[in-house]
């Protein structure tokens, strides 16, 4: 057997601390993969429900992003119970709903804003505070949210009527489907 020196031991703990943080980071990964496919196909469902029955709107977002709130709060949990990497807890929930409180305020204090212009806003804004959780968990999370941005902005100035509801199942459900099944392979 081999005697270790302090240097070989410091070593090997930061050999350790590496191994640790990269299991941590694709734990994040493959629980934030199941959450934007589940996202990523509630939101489709729901931008051709409104397609489909626009007087419906109002009803088809809060139901979906209740469901959103619950699926990502059930996948969290129980991948941290799996795993103890802790990912949701009440200061997750207090920041959705602050998040979701302050999305209000712009859309119906400050903006007035009419369907077309909420459904380029919440994609947006979404992928703003994805952009940001990039800077802690990786680029995955950046790419994601800037292609998501610059493909709604394009449907925003460049789509007509009805088709831009599709439009937007297909970028935002689709690209949230997508991400989360790339986010699988990193």
């Amino acid at each position: 057997m081999t005697d270790f020196g302090p240097k070989e031991a410091a070593q090997a703990l930061n050999d350790i601390q590496d191994i640790v943080q990269r299991v941590r980071q694709s734990r994040i990964y493959d629980i934030a993969s199941q959450i934007m496919i589940a996202a990523g196909v509630l939101v489709l469902a729901g931008n051709v429900a409104n397609f489909l029955v626009p007087r419906y709107s109002g009803f088809i977002w809060i139901t979906v992003n209740v469901l959103n709130l619950a699926v990502a709060a059930a996948l969290s949990t129980t991948g941290a119970s799996k795993t103890g990497v802790q990912t949701f807890d009440f200061r997750v929930l207090a920041a959705f709903l602050l998040f979701y409180a302050f999305g209000i305020l712009c859309c119906d204090v400050l903006g007035h804003f009419g369907p077309r212009e909420l459904g380029a806003f919440w994609p947006i804004y979404f992928m703003v505070f994805y952009c940001m959780a990039g800077l802690w968990f990786g680029r995955a999370f950046i790419a994601m949210g800037l292609a998501i941005i610059v493909l709604t902005l394009i449907g925003y100035f460049f789509v007509e009527g009805g088709a831009f509801l599709l439009w937007m199942a297909a970028v935002n459900g689709g690209g949230l489907i997508l991400s989360g099944l790339w986010m699988r392979r990193i």
